[in-house]
Order: structure tokens, then sequence, then C-alpha cells
């Protein structure tokens, strides 16, 4: 009768294996091979390999095709000693890789050699529940989420914008969600602002927005700035945040924003709507083009009426904010394609989006050739009204 010794001797015999000095070169940050953990969580959160991806071993056959898809890639297996490598490598040669180790030793070995390793940070239980629907999809997966927890956004108004935006960035876990406004939740903003409630009428939206995030997911950390961005405050703000998101309703912050935001490298979700109509565009933290690219001047008074003289649908801004919530969520886990250079424009009347290409204007004086971007004069602008 075969024992498990004797078949683990025989697959050993069929594959490759390497050993520590073979694995460190891959853990330094190899381009062109991959490492892979296959240990289960209670292994893994003792300690890593740095640059190793984190597969437990049953889920390895499901998932390798998304972190290799090509079967000639390099791939190093370790587990806890070396067993269960080794029958992940011969899983791997099975389905036509053709260039599997195995780490003899394990992780063990990676230890008493005194070779650095790193502490992950990992979801709770409840987490993993929470977002389970995240982390099955490949481009998100537990990585994604932890950087999600981890990141940092800032909602500019806890309105019509601000609130489906701040909703779903609380939902998909955003570790930290600032909310800036200084206004009271009025009757009139139920219509469309859904962070808010009849029996809130008269409390700070700030507040009311931190209740309701608060209710919805207790991982969310709430950062209240009842306050109006002004020159004085807008760097100060700004800067604890990774990723702007523009739903203010004036062209004075408007411009106050993309100016703070070049000077500090961060990346401005925009969004405005008007009527039946709303548009949305990224403004890189680095390259072009910015605000000042797509409206270099601040139109008359008249032409930019706001939502108390020119109406709004109210689902419009629900469109709009969960497209801005998308894209912030694109940026932070570093997927998909951005609408940096793109404005997207929806037609709610004829449920129409129309694309846009931006292009920025190398005279810009915020963002064109040659200038500091370090040196821009934060400036409180005339107000103008717009359609948010």
């Amino acid at each position: 009768m075969p024992t498990f010794q004797n078949y683990l001797t025989g697959i050993k015999s069929e594959i490759e294996e390497t050993d520590v000095a073979g694995v460190e070169a891959i853990g330094l940050g190899s381009k062109n091979a991959v490492l892979i953990d296959v240990r289960e969580q209670d292994e893994y959160v003792q300690g890593y390999i740095p640059g190793a991806h984190w597969v437990p071993r049953g889920y390895l056959e499901l998932r390798i095709e998304d972190i290799a898809p090509e079967r000639d890639t390099p791939i190093v297996l370790y587990c806890a000693a070396g067993t269960r490598s080794a029958l992940s490598a011969r899983s791997l040669r099975e389905m036509g890789y053709t260039r599997v180790e195995s780490m003899a030793g394990g992780f063990t070995s990676w230890k008493r050699s005194g070779k650095p390793f790193d502490i992950p940070v990992v979801m709770t239980p409840e987490q993993e529940i929470r977002y389970s629907r995240h982390t099955m999809l490949p481009e998100v997966g537990e990585k994604g989420q932890l950087k999600l927890l981890e990141s940092k956004v800032l909602c500019i108004g806890a309105g019509g914008l601000g609130s489906p935006s701040a909703l779903y960035l609380a939902a998909a876990g955003v570790g930290t969600v600032g909310l800036i406004d200084d206004d009271v939740v009025d009757s009139s903003n139920l219509q469309r602002q859904i962070l808010h409630s009849t029996d809130r009428i008269g409390m700070a939206k700030v507040d009311s927005g931190e209740k309701t995030i608060n209710g919805l997911n207790p991982d969310v950390e709430v950062v209240k700035h009842k306050t109006r961005l002004t020159s004085d405050n807008v760097l100060e703000i700004l800067k604890n945040y990774d990723v702007i998101i523009d739903g203010a309703d004036n062209f004075q912050t408007r411009y106050l924003v993309n100016d703070a935001a070049l000077k500090l490298s961060k990346p401005v979700i925009h969004a405005s709507i008007f009527r039946f109509e709303g548009q949305i565009t990224v403004f890189p933290a680095q390259g072009q083009p910015c605000y000042r690219c797509l409206y270099p001047e601040p139109p008359p008074p008249e032409e930019a009426p706001s939502c108390q003289e020119a109406g709004v649908l109210g689902v419009l801004p629900g469109v709009m904010g969960v497209l801005q919530a998308t894209e912030a969520i694109k940026i932070l886990i570093g997927t998909g394609d951005p609408l940096a250079g793109r404005l997207l424009v929806f037609d709610s009347l004829k449920t129409k989006f129309r694309e846009l290409r931006l292009r920025g204007d190398s005279a810009c004086p915020t963002c064109g050739e040659g200038v500091d971007r370090s040196q821009i004069e934060l400036i409180d602008y005339v107000e103008f009204c717009a359609g948010a």
C-alpha cells in the first residue's frame, strides 16, 4: 500500500524545486517571474515574502490565469514547509504551465535564514463577508479591497452629487470619507440629496451625512468639515486625501479646488448637473487637462443659474454621483481606464451618453507648459452659481 510520503516523493521527482537563494531574487521584485504564497490565511497573517501573491491552495487553479496568463511565465510556489507547494506545482504543470518551481523548506526556511518578511493587513471575518462580491472580482480581489479600506476620499459638497458618491464609497469600503459642506438640510434638498431625511431638516449636512454613512458601514470613518473652502483652508483640508470628488455647486469652489489639487498632485473627479443633463470628467494628478483647460473663464451669472432658478431632475445627480464614485474606486485600486481627457455628457431625457475628447491647453496658467505647479497662487474668486 503506497503511503503519502511515497506519493510526495514521486511528485517531487517530477517537479523542479528551488531554495531560499533562488526565491530571494523573485521576492526582491523580479518582473519576469511570479512568486505565489499558497498557505492559508492563519499562516499568511504571520508574515509573507515581500513581492509574493497570496492565493490559498484551494483557489490556485481558479485564479492562476489572472496572475499568470502566459503558460511560459516563470512561477515559484511556497507554503510552510514545501509540501503543499510541491502538490501545487504538479497541478500547474498539468494545466500547461512549463516553468513552475516549488520552494524547498517553504516559509519556515525563509525565516530561519534570516530573510526579511512583511506582516500583511488582512480583513476581519465580518469584512470578508461584507466585501465578498468585490474580492471575487480578479480586478479587485482582497488586495484591492484592502487598498480601499486604507484610502481617503473627500467629497466636496454633501448635496446632490456628494450624497450618492459618499454612500457608494462607504458601501464599497473606502476607509475614510471626508464631507465638506457648511449648509443645513432643507426640505427642498430631499428630492435628490439621499444622504438626508425628513427628520433631519435643520441639521448640518455633514452631521446628517455622518449618521447615514455610519448606519450603512461602521468600517468607514467620516471626517466632517463644516465650513466652506477658501484659499486659507483648502490646502490643509485637501492634503489628507487620496482622491477629491468635486460636487461643488459654484464656479468659485471649482476653480479653487482645481488650483489646490494641482499644487498637491491630487486627482479630481469633477461632475456637474443642470436641469436634465450632467457631465463628468477626471482631472489627473499629473499631466493635463485641468478644469481651467475646460473652462478658462467662468460664464456670466445669467448663463449659470442655480437649481433654485432652473430646477434639476432629482435622479440626475444620482447617476452622476455614482459615476464619480466609480471613477474614484478605479483610481484607488489602479484598474480600468479613468475618464482623464474625456468628458462624458449624459442626457437623461434621451437616456443618451456622449463622450467628448478634452485636450490640455499648453497656455493654461495652472497646468500649461513650463508652469511650476507648486507656485500656483490660490485666489478666492467671485462666486458664480451653477447647477448642483
